[in-house]
């Protein structure tokens, strides 16, 4: 984090207090030399405000830069832009302003002026790896702003946050129950402030849950962990035992960086931390320790000579030790920083890095291991896990869950803890299982087959009403029968897309003890000749064999009351025979098939559904001609068209 553990790595300051001096530009370089931008800062702020003769300007440009760097370190991205713009106003000779303007504006989430800033850069120094991927993580934002963002939800963990910075929480184990982190609240052991923040200098607290599953007041970490030095950023052992930590080295002779101690638990108590050698280089920082998921690793961030830039990622293996260590590489590690390394398996980690595309500051960043062990694949978790400002220190709990510090909308820079989730996709598919007349069907079975092997069966309620649950980018069979009704069979594939969903599909299915109306067949006037709007009825018929493949049928055609008893009789037997012949075409065994024509002789006697699309029959009504005679002309059309009508009827369930 930029505004607390990020500088103790950045820098090699000097912990020596300054005590009461008059403000000098001297005073503000020294502060700044020795990483103490807090102090620093304040020194430059009163410096610049007394410039204001004009042979002052160039003088005046060099002190807004330098207060910018301060800014930047304390990640204040508006007061840095700010300053930078100063410093180019003043004609500040060093190109690298607008490299820095360039991050702060990213900082800021002033995407577009920050390309222009870093594009100014480029004209200076045209190859540079850091001003290219700000742009390329500024067009990445800018994208963003018109893709939906993922569906991780973000919420400000306030049980653990104090007005001051508390970040990189990290589980004690695997029972999820204990949750450590680092904080500088007023509360923290030591009475001086940081020359680095101002604020507090950071001690290890934690919290448990209670009986409920609530998260409780955090307190400071028992046992001799916590001292007036800065610790935090801590990892455990696999059996939570053994905690890895990082704590400033503090000496009044040499610089002050950072480096890994551990400490041992004993029932509730932590132990004296005592440090742990990695290499035998004394000047490099080593910090933010992670252990990896099986204990044989530990991960860590370190500028020690063989990276690539900045900080990088490197690990050391915990039982060898000795000649294991490795950094992880270009995949991982650029010219900018990789920091907070998080190993959830052999072949998934998390880190945050300023140098990969991002939406400013550090971004959480997920890497894979391809199947061969060669290659590590980076892509950045989005929004809105991640954020124009500081993102990083993220830990897991059971599934796509857990906890991660950001210093988003903190104009002072300071760090929070969040929680995150990725919510449950619910897809799921409900219908109804009725009748040809829209009524449920009593003790209806549905069975739902999956080509991922999944197999569900469900009785349909009362009302016919089914549902079930499925997963994404799967086939699915359905089929619904019932005891004295035709089975039905539907597919369909769900879709792959992240989201809930919920499909609709009904079944009607045949009753097999009375004529059922197919319908939508229609034949030219007067004509035995199918139209081509009756093939998807037709093979929907045609479907329903085949789920049945016992079944036999007489297909009935009937005509209205129009034309002699001998024309219709004829008419509908060729109607039927169409029907027919259709079907044998389409592959059905023409001995399950008997064609029936009977003319005008059966007149259709109104069902519930009929009656509830026409309101002026009432259920039972039998539409014969000496009833339809009866009606106004536009009623006598409406009954004619309901008897016009090609049916089925089930013969026999025992075809062989």
């Amino acid at each position: 984090m930029r505004s607390h553990a990020y500088f103790l790595f950045m820098t090699a300051l000097l912990l020596i207090a300054s005590g009461c001096r008059s403000v000098k530009l001297s005073d503000a370089d020294d502060a700044l030399d020795r990483g103490e931008y807090f102090d620093a800062q304040a020194i430059y702020r009163k410096v610049y405000n007394r410039m204001t003769k004009k042979e002052e300007r160039p003088a005046r440009g060099e002190v807004a830069f330098k207060m910018g760097k301060c800014y930047e370190k304390l990640n204040m991205a508006a007061n840095a832009s700010k300053a930078f713009q100063n410093a180019i106003r003043y004609e500040y000779p060093d190109s690298s302003v607008y490299l820095h303007l360039g991050r702060a504006l990213q900082g800021e989430g002033k995407y577009k002026n920050a390309i222009e800033a870093y594009e100014n850069f480029l004209t200076y120094v045209s190859d540079n790896a850091l001003a290219r991927e700000g742009i390329a993580g500024c067009r990445l934002a800018l994208a963003a702003k018109n893709q939906p963002k993922t569906r991780y939800v973000v919420k400000n963990a306030k049980i653990f946050n104090t007005k001051r910075s508390d970040f990189s929480p990290m589980y004690l184990d695997k029972s999820l129950d204990q949750i450590y982190f680092t904080s500088t609240s007023e509360k923290a052991t030591g009475e001086k402030r940081s020359e680095i923040t101002g604020m507090k200098k950071g001690d290890i607290y934690f919290s448990k849950k209670n009986e409920r599953g609530q998260w409780q007041t955090p307190q400071p970490a028992e046992g001799d962990l916590n001292s007036d030095a800065d610790e935090g950023v801590v990892s455990f052992s696999p059996d939570g035992q053994t905690m890895y930590l990082t704590r400033a080295r503090r000496s009044e002779t040499s610089s002050t960086s950072v480096e890994i101690y551990t400490s041992r638990r004993s029932d509730a108590t932590w132990s004296t931390p005592q440090k742990f050698e990695i290499t035998a280089d004394t000047l490099s920082a080593v910090g933010h320790p992670a252990v990896s998921a099986d204990g044989t690793y530990l991960y860590f961030c370190s500028d020690m000579p063989g990276g690539y830039g900045g900080l990088d990622i490197w690990r050391i293996n915990l039982k060898e030790r000795a000649g294991t260590l490795e950094n992880m590489g270009a995949q991982i590690n650029t010219e900018g920083n990789e920091m907070f390394p998080y190993s959830r398996t052999d072949s998934t980690l998390y880190f945050s890095s300023d140098g990969h595309p991002g939406f400013g500051g550090l971004d959480l960043f997920k890497a894979r291991l391809n199947s061969t062990g060669d290659y590590w694949s980076v892509e950045n978790m989005g929004l809105p896990i991640n954020s124009p400002g500081d993102d990083f220190g993220i830990t897991f709990g059971n599934g796509e869950n857990g906890f991660f510090s950001s210093n988003r909308g903190d104009a002072r820079g300071r760090d929070h803890i969040y929680s995150f989730e990725l919510p449950d996709i619910h897809v799921t598919i409900s219908g109804f299982v009725l009748d040809r007349d829209e009524e449920p069907v009593a003790n209806a079975i549905i069975r739902i087959v999956g080509d991922d092997g999944s197999n569900q069966k469900e009785v349909a309620r009362d009302d016919g009403s089914f549902k079930f649950n499925l997963d994404r980018g799967v086939k699915y069979v359905m089929k619904a029968g019932a005891p004295g009704y035709l089975s039905l069979k539907q597919e369909f594939e769900s879709d792959v897309a992240e989201e809930d969903a919920d499909y609709v599909i009904d079944f009607l299915l045949a009753a097999v003890n009375k004529p059922q109306v197919v319908e939508n067949i229609f034949y030219d006037f007067d004509k035995a000749t199918l139209r081509p709007e009756s093939k998807e009825a037709l093979d929907e018929m045609v479907q329903i064999l085949r789920d049945n493949p016992f079944v036999t049928i007489e297909m009935g055609a009937h005509t209205d009351r129009k034309g002699s008893d001998e024309y219709n009789l004829r008419l509908s037997e060729r109607r039927a025979k169409s029907v027919v012949d259709y079907l044998i075409a389409a592959g059905i065994d023409m001995a399950r098939l008997s064609p029936k024509g009977y003319g005008e002789s059966v007149p259709k006697t109104v069902t519930k559904r009929i009656a509830r699309e026409y309101p002026q029959f009432p259920e039972g009504t039998v539409l014969s001609e000496e009833f339809i005679k009866t009606l106004s002309p536009e009623d006598q059309e409406a009954a004619d068209q309901i008897n016009r009508r090609t049916e089925f009827q089930v013969l026999s369930l025992d075809f062989e």
